[in-house]
């Protein structure tokens, strides 16, 4: 996951957070989990199994697939299409850039030894290295990439966006050789944000944890077994070595997730957020971020010529009569 260039939100405030039961081995908590968060993830479980199985079969396909990160985003939607179609029709793609963290791929190979699921794996570096060129080699060695000079100068954050949609390019060209749908890995805390690149990693055919916020992300990834490990690390793109998404942004996912909870699914006004503990700087920086993204959220609109317009007031289900694959 990557995100565009846009304001950072501010810490969101203290927060009641109930901690999951220690894991044995383990002294500490496997997360903090807000009260209010908490899910029964039992039905959450069967809620996002039915959905997979019923977004597959509606559009005519047996298999699926998806990029693992070694994240638990990735990791939670693998366990759980691996449940709803089994194993042997899921395809996990292990896409590292040169930079990443070894971490990543022995977390991502941990999951797909759990699972029994397919795999492979595809290094990005040569792909994203041939627009911008090798850090540091210009003036060096005089190789730049395809993108010219100004692109060997590229921030990280440019550099995360393109390794984010080179990695959505392998995952539409292996989904062809699979034969299955591409799986969305991003959860809801990302989304309304915007913490998440347009046409990378948010491009998908359906998207199974898309209305989990990362706080029940975990809960759920902790009920279906995913290993501790990943549940405990901290979040990260990987955009850069030691990169973090909380340090990155400056929150912590608990407050945010909480600030969001209230502001998003409860409505809450802007004063009750505030009477509630959340400073008036987090509520209006969050608040911004969210208004600032929303054009991630939804299908490029269309201007509206004739009668009937895709996506506008011509809309049927993915799969209708006649629409059956062959």
């Amino acid at each position: 996951m990557s995100a565009e260039p846009q304001p950072h939100p501010a810490p969101a405030g203290a927060a009641p957070a109930a901690g999951a039961a220690p894991a044995a081995g383990f002294a500490e908590p496997l997360f903090d989990l807000p009260s209010e968060l908490a899910i029964d993830t039992d039905v959450a479980r069967r809620v996002i199994v039915g959905f997979i199985r019923h977004q597959l079969s509606q559009a005519g396909f047996s298999k699926a697939l998806l990029g693992l990160s070694g994240g638990i985003d990735s990791a939670l939607v693998a366990f759980l299409a691996a449940e709803a179609i089994g194993p042997d029709n899921l395809l996990c793609v292990l896409m590292p850039y040169r930079t990443s963290s070894p971490e990543s791929v022995e977390h991502a190979r941990l999951v797909v030894d759990k699972l029994g699921c397919a795999s492979d794996l595809v290094d990005i570096s040569a792909m994203v290295d041939g627009y911008f060129g090798r850090d540091g080699s210009i003036g060096a060695t005089g190789s730049i990439g395809a993108g010219g000079a100004a692109a060997g100068e590229a921030a990280p954050l440019r550099r995360g966006n393109l390794m984010a949609r080179q990695r959505m390019c392998v995952l539409y060209d292996r989904s062809v050789v699979w034969g299955g749908l591409v799986a969305g890995t991003g959860n809801k805390t990302e989304s309304l944000i915007g913490y998440t690149t347009l046409f990378g990693d948010s491009a998908c055919a359906f998207n199974p944890i898309g209305d989990l916020y990362k706080s029940q992300v975990r809960q759920v990834a902790a009920a279906v077994g995913v290993p501790e490990e990943i549940i405990r690390k901290a979040p990260s793109a990987d955009l850069w070595p030691g990169q973090t998404d909380e340090a990155e942004a400056g929150f912590s996912y608990p407050e945010l997730d909480r600030l969001l909870f209230w502001m998003i699914d409860k409505r809450r006004t802007d004063e009750e957020l505030v009477a509630m503990g959340f400073t008036a700087e987090a509520v209006s920086r969050v608040q911004r971020l969210v208004a600032i993204s929303e054009f991630k959220r939804q299908v490029p609109p269309v201007a509206k010529l004739g009668p009937r317009t895709t996506g506008v007031d011509y809309l049927y289900p993915r799969r209708r009569p006649g629409s059956a694959r062959r």
